[in-house]
């Protein structure tokens, strides 16, 4: 996990030393507090002494506003100087405005302009901190320590990194799993949540998995350990998280692109606005002067950057909390402009293990004693389908049977002197009408039938099949709903496939395709639909999610798949997606709803100002308001909607 740390820790560097203004200090707060109680003994004197007022306004600029004047001025001049360019911000435009309104006797509205912009970017800040935040207390649940069993039994307790796969590490009741591995010995249940956002411990026994950075319960469990400490699913998520915080939405960075653009043709247009005020208005010089400034902070676009990236970063921040993880902000908007979908079948729309769904024996013969006969025979053979049956008839009376399991013909036995046998029915002649017939319908359901066999005489049946899991249908509905067109890519025949796929009511299903015509099939959709997204779980699916627009992986899926995606389900739960596709739609609609109402608040200040119906004060408050509004708005979605529970 060092490599991970370091990894995290030179980003979270890099990112100090790029944005040393950040408004979250307490040296900053501390200062803006002082300049905020300046600003209200400047406002309580004003009516007494103008003198002593002016001061205390003047030092209210100063101190709540001195890293904004630093960062106008500085960043100007190193933006610039990097791009070969004048390329000023919103920080430099707001210090000329308070430069301009002091130098025409507005103290108090100078002092008013810088504290409440000052406000607003404490409170931006907050959403980016909040985001952030998701990051550090991921950090605090990352192991750092291992007890470790040595090969004479005795335990010693190491650093996390010195760990090595095939390792047997010892985990005592109420400590951290400290690195992804399988359950030796012991029972318990842990708390995965920093896994899959899921705050029901899960039972844990013999041969289970296990994750790093997740709490043990009550028992005191050993585990072997698969995985090194850095490629954990734990620090992929360390990971996928840091990566999202550095990609915002499209509509995010094209206003990021745009800031300095902006303020440079304000900046142009300032000589001009301040020429027109005598010649086309009949202004005085004074009056233009004034004017001139107002409109500096009329055409601020203060509300307008914050439209979209504190959108972004707590829709990171809502989803990462609900076990959903973005490789990006550029993602989220993909997600949300999604045409069509496809799913990879086993493992994503099922379960991908297959559960008995029906049986029938001759009802002449004793039904108990031949449901015990067939589950002896089972647990003597490694088929996946001898494990649906087990399962299917639990505590069943053990019979001293041998199984043999013969290629072609599957498993057979004698009991009580006759000869059993359980095969699939292309492997008997002595069918009666009644068992061809059913078996005929059943296949043609999609379900996987075997028979059971007395002296070769097929004496009941047994169907199964691999059943969608409890989030398909209304997932696919909601797309369908949604306006995407579904498909459902299988491996399997086309029979299986189209029986699955009515049942949970996609609009396509593609079935038969080898692992390496996924990818082709993806270009098809794109092709005849527009921007596509996937969904998958395995090895055999991660070229298909690299071609896709947006690549969804399932947690309990392959680490490629993880790797590869653009998204990641931790927990293999449909409605998350669900959940991640509403909320990007919400994240855009907000967005959106700030640039017009941004853009609404600088038309109207521009147009009343040159009407001669605005001054500093209501342009301070309608303006800076516009842009604590803006990022009150993209709070919301930090909440959850009940509606999309």
């Amino acid at each position: 996990m060092e490599k991970t740390n370091m990894h995290l820790h030179d980003q979270k560097t890099k990112h100090d030393h790029n944005h040393e203004h950040s408004h979250g200090g307490k040296v900053m707060i501390g200062f803006f507090f002082v300049g905020l109680a300046a600003f209200l003994v400047g406002f309580i004197l004003e009516s007494s002494s103008s003198f002593y007022s002016n001061l205390a306004f003047i030092l209210s600029v100063v101190t709540a506003g001195y890293h904004i004047i630093l960062e106008g001025i500085g960043d100007t001049i190193r933006n610039s100087s990097n791009a070969k360019k004048f390329q000023p911000n919103v920080h430099f435009l707001m210090a000329l405005a308070a430069a301009g309104a002091i130098i025409i006797g507005k103290y108090e509205e100078a002092a008013m302009l810088i504290v409440i912009f000052a406000s607003a970017h404490f409170l931006e800040d907050y959403v980016d901190g909040k985001s952030k935040r998701e990051i550090t207390n991921l950090l605090n649940l990352n192991p750092t320590e291992a007890r470790i069993i040595a090969p004479d039994g005795s335990t010693k307790v190491v650093p996390v990194e010195e760990v090595k796969i095939g390792d047997t590490l010892q985990v005592l009741n109420g400590a951290q799993v400290p690195t992804d591995g399988i359950v030796l010995t012991g029972t318990t249940a842990i708390d995965e949540s920093s896994i899959n956002g899921e705050s029901i411990p899960k039972e844990k026994t013999v041969g289970d998995e296990v994750f790093g950075s997740t709490i043990n319960g009550s028992g005191t469990i050993t585990m072997k350990v698969t995985k090194d400490s850095s490629e954990t699913v734990f620090s992929k998520i360390l990971k996928l998280v840091d990566q999202s915080q550095k990609s915002l939405t499209k509509t995010a960075t094209l206003i990021q692109r745009l800031e300095p653009k902006y303020v440079t043709i304000v900046l142009a247009l300032f000589p001009f606005v301040l020429l027109a005020g005598p010649a086309v208005f009949g202004w005085s010089w004074e009056l233009s002067l004034y004017r001139s400034i107002v409109y500096l902070i009329s055409v601020s676009p203060c509300a307008l950057a914050a439209s979209a990236v504190p959108t972004t970063l707590a829709t990171i921040s809502n989803l990462s909390k609900k076990g959903v993880l973005i490789k990006g902000g550029a993602y989220l908007s993909k997600l949300q402009e999604l045409k069509a979908i496809s799913f990879d079948k086993t493992g994503t729309l099922t379960n991908g293990r297959p559960v008995v769904t029906d049986y029938s024996f001759e009802k002449e013969l004793d039904q108990n004693e031949l449901i015990d006969l067939v589950v002896a025979m089972e647990k003597q053979s490694n088929h996946p389908l001898a494990t649906a049956i087990i399962n299917q008839f639990p505590d069943r009376k053990t019979l001293e049977i041998e199984s043999k399991n013969e290629i072609g013909r599957g498993l057979s036995t004698t009991y009580k002197g006759y000869q059993y046998r359980i095969g699939k029915p292309a492997s008997f002649k002595k069918v009666s009408f009644i068992y061809k017939e059913k078996a005929k319908e059943l296949a043609s359901e999609g379900r996987t039938v075997v028979y059971i066999g007395k002296n070769e005489q097929v004496i009941g049946l047994i169907a199964l099949m691999d059943v969608p899991n409890q989030h398909a249908k209304a997932a696919i509905t909601y797309f369908k709903e949604a306006g995407l067109h579904t498909t459902m890519i299988t491996g399997d025949a086309k029979l299986t496939g189209e029986a699955v796929g009515k049942q949970i009511g996609v609009d396509e299903v593609v079935a038969n395709v080898m692992p390496e015509d996924k990818a082709a099939i993806i270009k098809e959709q794109q092709r005849k639909y527009g921007s596509t997204g996937m969904l998958g779980d395995g090895i055999n699916d991660a070229p298909a999610l690299v071609t896709a627009d947006v690549g969804i992986a399932m947690g309990d899926g392959t680490d490629v798949a993880m790797d590869v995606a653009d998204l990641v389900l931790m927990k293999n739960d449909l409605s998350k997606l669900v959940y991640a596709h509403k909320l990007s739609k919400k994240m855009n609609k907000i967005t959106w709803q700030n640039i017009a109402f941004s853009m609404l608040v600088v038309l109207t200040l521009v147009t009343l100002n040159f009407l001669g119906k605005m001054d500093i004060t209501i342009g301070v408050i309608m303006h800076e308001g516009s842009t604590i509004l803006v990022i009150l708005n993209a709070l919301r979605i930090l909440k959850t909607p009940k509606k999309y529970l």
